[in-house]
C-alpha cells in the first residue's frame, strides 16, 4: 500500500466510526460542492455477447452454460438490431456485457468464435463495437473484466470507456470461488493498466458478499489512489446484493439497506470528489431512490428504455419518469450523459482516441453531457456534393434523425411554459439579479447549466423581466436580404453559403449581383412593403472598399427612405483596409451614402480562443468591438448576434455576453440582442467531423433567456431568429425573455446554405400566428423600433 492509499486509508476508518446519519450529511455536502444538483444517468442499450464465462460466482445469474442458449454469441445481425432499436429510442450507449474469456472454458466458445474468424472473445468484442459506433453511432462501452494492457489498447479504439468492477479486495470470498478473474491482484492490475492507457474506466464495489466494512473501504481506498495516480475513474458504483434463486448465495440474506447507504455515504467521501458515485436504481425499490441520494449518489449509471438489466434480469429498470420524479423531489434534476462523463469528453485530445473524438462531439451538448432532445441521432452520412445555387449543396442518405436540430424541420421539445422551481446555485443566482446584483461570468456560466424544472424558472424570470422592460407587444420588421455574392477570400469553417472562385464542381454557383441589380431587389423589397434592406455578403477578391460605398448608395437612390442595415465587422473591416482609410472616416463616408446601421454578424463567439477554430483568418474579438464602438461614435446603431452550438462551451457564451454587455454601457449603441443556433448539416466544419450538431434546444431556451438576465437595463430587444427556430420555436421562446420576430427576410440565403429547411419569408399572418401562440399582441416596426411610415420608390 502506497503512502497516498494508507492516508485515504486512515481518514476513510475514522469516517467508518461515524453514525449513518453523520456520515450521509457529509457526503451530500461533498456531492452538492462537487456537482450541484445535477444527478446523471446514461440512456442505454444493454447487449449481452455471451453469457458464457470461465468464472463461478456465487452470486451470478448471467453466466451459463451453452447448453442453455441457442448459440455462444450473439452474432453480428443480432448486435445490429439490438443496437438500432435503441438508437430509434434515443439512446447514447451500447453497454456490451460478457462473461470472461469462456473460450478457456468451452470449447463451443472457442468453436464459434474460429468458424466466425475470431480468435478470442475480446477479438469479436473490438469488432462489434466497432459495428455499432459505425452503424448507429451508439458510444460503445466496454465491460469485459480482467483483462490485459494489449487488449484494453485494442478496446480504447472504439470505445470510448470501459469498466470492471472491483467488487472487493478480499481474497477469501466464498463468492469468488472458482473465479479466477475475481483474484484481487489481477483486478487492481487491470485497474492501474487502464489508469496508463487513459482509458475513461468504471469500476465498483459489490456490497454485501461476506465482505466486511473495512474491506470496502480497502477497495475504495485503493481505487482513489488509481485515480490519484492517473485520474482515470470517471465513477464508481456501489452496488447491494440481492439473492437470486439457482445461485450458490440464493439462500444468503440480501444487503441491508443501512449498509448499502453507509457504503455509498463512504465511497463518496473516501474517493476524490471528481469521481462520480453510482447506485444501480432498478436494484433499489422507487420508495428508496431518495436515501441512496441524500447519501451522496450524483449518478444513476445507464437505464435502457429497451432492454432489461440482463445481471439483474428480475428487477426492471425504472421508467425514466419515475427517475424524474425521484430526484427532482429530493432537490436535483436530471441529466443523461454519455458513457464518458463531461471532464473526459471535453479533453479528447487526452482520453480518446482520435477516431472516437467525433462521435463523442456528436452526441455531446455544450457541456459535454448527452444531448437531451428526444428522438433519434443517427450519424449523418453524406454523398457527393450537388450544384444547387444557394441551397443546401450536400445531399444527406441513410437513415435520418429524428431529435431537433436547428434548421430542421422538426419542432422542438416543449419546455415552456413548464414546472419552474430552482434550487441550488441557479437559485441563487437568479434571487442575486433579482436583489440588484449584476451577475458575472461564473454566474451566467451557473444560468446555462439549468436543468429540468431550472430551465423553465430561468425562462420564467427572463419573461418577467421582458415585460417590465417592453410590455407584451412583439414586434417585426419587414425587409429584404439582398446578399450580393457568395464569393469570399476568407475561409470560416462554419459557413456554407461562401464560395471559392474555383468551387463550381464543389460547392454550387459563384455569383456576384450588379449595382443594378442590387437596386432592382430593392426597389422591389419596397413595393413588398420593405422599410429595410439587410446587406451583406462574402468578402469578393475584386472589392474595393468602394464597393460597400456603390452599393449603399444605389440602394437609397433606387429607394430614398429605406433604411441600410449592412456590412459586418469584417466587410467593414476589409473596406476600410483596402483603401488604407481610417475606420472612423470610412464608417462616416457609409453613413454619408446612406447606411443607416450595421448587423452583429461576424461575431460568432466573441472569444478568441473559439474563433481561432472557427474562423482563424476573420477579424478577432476586439476588432469586431473596435468596428462597433467606433460606429455608435460616427452616429450608427448596431446589434449584437452570438452564432452558438458549434466547438464552444458555456463559459464562452458567458463571456461574449460580457464583453458586448460592457460596449453597450460605453456606448449605447446595441438595439437588440440575436441569438443565431449553429446550422450544422452542411457546413464545412461540421462534415470534417470537426463540430457539435448545433444547440440543444434546451440551450436554444436558455441562450435567450440568459442574454435578456445579462442585458438588463442595457439592451430591451430580445430577437429569436425564426430562419433557424422555425415559427413553433419562436413561438415558445416567447415565453423566455424574446419579445422581437426579426424581419420577414425575403431572399435569406445562408442559413438554407447551411442546411436549414424554413422558408424564405414570413407574412404579417404567420407572425401574428406565432405571437397569438403566446397571446401577445403583434406590432410591425421599423429597424430602430419605431413606427414604420410609407416608402417612396425611385423610377
Amino acid at each position: 500500500m502506497d503512502a497516498d492509499m494508507s492516508e485515504s486509508f486512515d481518514t476513510a476508518r475514522e469516517l467508518a466510526a461515524l453514525s449513518l446519519v453523520e456520515l450521509a450529511g457529509r457526503a451530500a455536502a461533498v456531492r452538492d460542492a462537487a456537482h450541484g444538483t445535477r444527478v446523471t444517468f446514461s440512456p442505454k442499450v444493454f447487449i449481452p455477447l455471451t453469457r458464457l464465462c470461465r468464472d463461478q460466482c456465487g452470486y451470478c445469474t448471467f453466466a451459463t452454460a451453452p447448453a442453455r442458449l441457442p448459440a455462444a454469441f450473439l452474432t453480428p445481425d443480432e448486435v445490429r438490431s439490438i443496437a438500432a432499436a435503441g438508437a430509434r429510442a434515443g439512446c447514447h450507449e451500447a453497454l456490451f456485457t460478457l462473461g470472461e474469456a469462456p473460450e478457456d472454458r468451452y470449447p463451443a466458445a472457442g468453436a464459434w468464435l474460429a468458424e466466425h474468424g475470431y480468435e478470442s472473445t475480446v477479438d469479436y468484442l473490438v469488432a462489434m463495437c466497432g459495428l455499432v459506433l459505425d452503424e448507429t453511432g451508439l458510444l460503445p462501452h466496454a465491460n469485459a473484466g480482467a483483462i490485459d494492457t494489449a487488449a484494453l489498447a485494442r478496446l480504447r479504439a472504439v470505445s470510448p470507456s470501459q469498466g470492471m468492477m472491483l467488487e472487493s479486495l478480499r481474497a477469501d470470498l466464498a463468492a469468488h470461488r472458482g473465479a479466477p478473474d475475481k483474484d484481487p491482484a489481477r483486478r487492481l492490475s487491470t485497474l492501474e493498466a487502464a489508469g496508463a492507457l487513459a482509458i475513461p474506466f468504471t469500476t465498483g464495489i459489490l456490497v454485501g458478499i461476506g465482505e466486511t466494512e473495512a474491506d470496502r473501504i480497502a477497495a475504495l481506498a485503493a481505487i482513489a489512489a488509481a485515480h490519484r495516480r492517473h485520474g482515470h475513474v470517471q465513477e464508481v458504483i456501489v452496488q447491494n446484493f440481492l439473492p437470486k434463486p439457482g445461485t450458490a448465495m440464493r439462500d444468503r440474506p440480501a444487503c441491508p439497506p443501512e449498509e448499502h447507504l453507509r457504503a455509498i455515504a463512504l465511497a463518496r467521501l473516501v474517493l476524490p470528489a471528481d469521481i462520480h458515485v453510482q447506485a444501480p436504481p432498478n436494484l433499489t425499490d422507487p420508495a428508496g431512490l431518495g436515501a441512496l441520494l441524500a447519501a451522496g449518489v450524483d449518478d444513476w449509471g445507464g437505464v435502457s428504455p429497451v432492454t432489461a438489466d440482463h445481471v439483474n434480469p428480475e428487477r426492471p429498470w425504472p421508467t425514466l419518469a419515475v427517475l424524474r420524479a425521484a430526484t427532482e423531489a429530493a432537490g436535483h434534476t436530471l441529466a443523461p450523459r454519455l458513457t464518458v462523463h463531461p471532464g473526459y469528453a471535453l479533453d479528447p485530445d487526452r482520453w480518446l482516441d482520435p477516431g472516437l473524438r467525433f462521435p463523442v462531439m456528436d452526441r455531446s451538448d455544450a457541456e459535454g453531457l448527452g444531448r437531451d432532445d428526444p428522438g433519434a441521432s443517427w450519424p449523418e452520412r453524406h454523398q457527393a456534393a450537388a450544384n444547387v445555387g444557394t441551397g443546401a449543396e450536400v445531399v444527406q442518405i441513410g437513415r435520418r434523425s429524428t431529435a431537433w436540430y436547428s434548421g430542421a424541420d422538426t419542432a422542438p421539445p416543449v419546455l415552456l411554459p413548464g414546472t419552474a422551481r430552482a434550487n441550488g446555485a441557479v437559485g441563487e443566482v437568479l434571487a442575486g439579479v433579482r436583489a440588484g446584483q449584476v451577475p458575472g461570468e461564473a454566474e451566467l456560466v451557473t444560468l446555462f447549466g439549468a436543468r429540468g424544472p431550472e430551465v423553465a424558472a430561468v425562462a420564467e424570470f427572463a419573461d418577467d423581466l421582458r415585460a417590465a422592460a417592453v410590455g407584451d407587444t412583439v414586434t417585426y420588421v419587414i425587409n429584404r436580404n439582398i446578399n450580393y455574392t457568395n464569393v469570399c477570400t476568407f475561409r470560416c469553417r462554419f459557413c456554407g453559403f461562401s464560395k471559392g472562385p474555383l468551387s463550381l464542381n464543389l460547392r454550387g454557383t459563384p455569383y456576384l449581383l450588379s449595382l443594378d441589380d442590387i437596386a432592382g431587389r430593392a426597389r422591389e423589397a419596397a413595393d413588398l412593403g420593405a422599410t429595410e434592406v439587410c446587406l451583406q455578403g462574402g468578402i469578393h477578391p475584386s472589392f474595393d472598399g468602394d464597393f460597400y460605398v456603390d452599393v449603399t448608395r444605389a440602394v437609397r437612390d433606387a429607394v430614398p427612405d429605406i433604411h441600410v442595415h449592412g456590412f459586418t465587422a469584417l466587410e467593414v473591416t476589409e473596406g476600410a483596409r483596402r483603401l488604407d482609410e481610417p475606420l472612423a472616416d470610412y464608417l462616416r463616408r457609409l453613413r454619408a451614402a446612406g447606411l443607416s446601421s450595421l448587423p452583429g454578424t461576424a461575431a460568432e463567439i466573441l472569444d478568441d480562443e473559439v474563433r481561432a477554430v472557427l474562423c482563424p483568418d476573420k477579424i478577432n474579438t476586439e476588432e469586431w468591438l473596435e468596428v462597433h464602438r467606433t460606429a455608435h461614435q460616427v452616429g450608427l446603431r448596431s446589434n449584437v448576434t452570438i452564432m452558438f452550438g458549434a466547438v464552444e462551451r458555456p463559459v464562452h457564451w458567458a463571456r461574449h455576453l460580457l464583453r458586448t454587455a460592457a460596449l453597450q454601457r460605453e456606448t449605447g449603441g446595441f438595439t437588440e440582442f440575436v441569438g443565431l443556433p449553429f446550422v450544422h448539416m452542411a457546413t464545412p466544419i461540421y462534415l470534417k467531423r470537426a463540430a457539435r450538431r448545433g444547440p440543444t434546444w434546451r440551450e436554444v431556451v436558455l441562450m435567450h433567456s440568459v442574454a435578456r438576465i445579462a442585458y438588463l437595463g442595457l439592451i430591451d430587444n430580445i430577437q429569436a431568429s425564426w430562419v433557424k427556430l422555425g415559427a413553433v420555436g419562436a413561438s415558445q421562446l416567447l415565453r423566455a425573455g424574446v419579445n422581437d420576430l426579426g424581419g420577414t427576410l425575403m431572399d435569406e440565403n445562408i442559413s438554407r446554405a447551411a442546411g436549414a429547411t424554413h422558408g424564405q419569408g414570413l407574412d404579417e399572418a404567420e407572425f401574428q400566428a406565432i405571437a397569438g401562440t403566446a397571446g401577445r399582441t403583434l406590432r410591425r416596426r421599423t429597424t430602430l423600433y419605431g413606427v414604420p411610415a410609407p416608402l417612396a420608390v425611385a423610377g
